[in-house]
């Protein structure tokens, strides 16, 4: 079980308009809190460059791991990853590719996501797929690292012994 913080975030049009179901950003809340985080926070945010990069600044002030959801694929509205990279300090490119493995596992559309994921300020941020599917598979995938990246981002570097 975990004792850290989390934040999500959906980047979704539709979802904050109130035309669109947010399946994917209550099944993450719901599977972050399964693996033993504690949700702090569940944000909507319409696909605005600039509003995704505030909904990420807020969070990140309460949040160690903040998701997102949504936003992440070729549509010419889709920029979270634009907007995440915009406040990255370091990206984190092996959690990248532990989700692009994942999700090619379940489906060839997955080579189409653009997720970025790194810190920024003491935080992990992590753009997850819009598909509910994608998104739970996506984070099932990193929860595995997770923990130990956000101790490392707190500022615990020592190792014990092994």
């Amino acid at each position: 079980m975990s004792n850290w913080a989390a934040h999500v975030i959906t980047v979704s049009d539709g979802v904050h308009h109130g035309t669109r179901d947010d399946e994917s950003g209550r099944g993450l809340v719901n599977l972050l809190r399964e693996a033993g985080y504690e949700t702090v926070g569940h944000t909507v945010v319409p696909d605005e460059h600039d509003q995704i990069r505030v909904a990420i600044l807020s969070a990140v002030d309460t949040a160690s791991l903040v998701v997102t959801t949504g936003g992440t694929g070729f549509g010419p509205r889709d920029v979270t990853p634009e907007a995440t990279t915009s406040l990255l300090s370091r990206p984190a490119p092996g959690i990248v590719h532990l989700m692009l493995a994942a999700g090619l596992e379940s489906t060839p559309m997955a080579a189409l996501s653009r997720p970025v994921a790194g810190e920024v300020g003491r935080s992990l941020v992590v753009n997850l797929p819009g598909s509910p599917t994608g998104a739970r598979e996506n984070l099932a995938a990193i929860l595995p690292v997770v923990p130990h990246a956000l101790a490392l981002l707190a500022g615990d570097t020592e190792h014990g012994p092994r």
